[in-house]
């Protein structure tokens, strides 16, 4: 079956980069620019893995993410956070959260599929 990720980043550049270098790796793409938007669908039927923006236009990557922890059955859900912002603060408070990876931007691509395999390794 193949691997589902769910990419909530609100720049189309990014979001689409994102999902042509998974998409060759063999994984099921989907984007959102909208994490409000998204809360409902994580809880009812959960990626295989999310990428996460932290800075987003209706919600925090942060709230998104306490969000996620808090549900059981996303509880567990690898999050790799992404973030223009490289301040360690900002690193601090997503650990604190439960974040699963945090990355900074710019990326490179060979770094985030590396990721993406670490996390979801059986």
């Amino acid at each position: 079956m193949e691997k589902r990720v769910l990419v909530i980043e609100d720049e189309p550049n990014i979001s689409e980069a994102l999902r042509f270098i998974l998409t060759r790796e063999g994984w099921k793409v989907d984007v959102s620019a909208n994490g409000k938007s998204m809360l409902g669908t994580l809880q009812a039927d959960p990626p295989d893995l999310l990428i996460l923006d932290l800075m987003l236009p209706d919600l925090s990557g942060f709230d998104i993410l306490k969000f996620l922890r808090a549900g059981e059955g996303t509880r567990e859900l690898p999050v790799l956070m992404l973030t223009a912002k490289g301040q360690s603060a900002d690193r601090v408070e997503a650990e604190r959260l439960g974040v699963t990876r945090f990355m900074t931007k710019p990326f490179a691509n060979a770094e985030v599929i590396a990721a993406v395999r670490e996390m979801t390794a059986p």
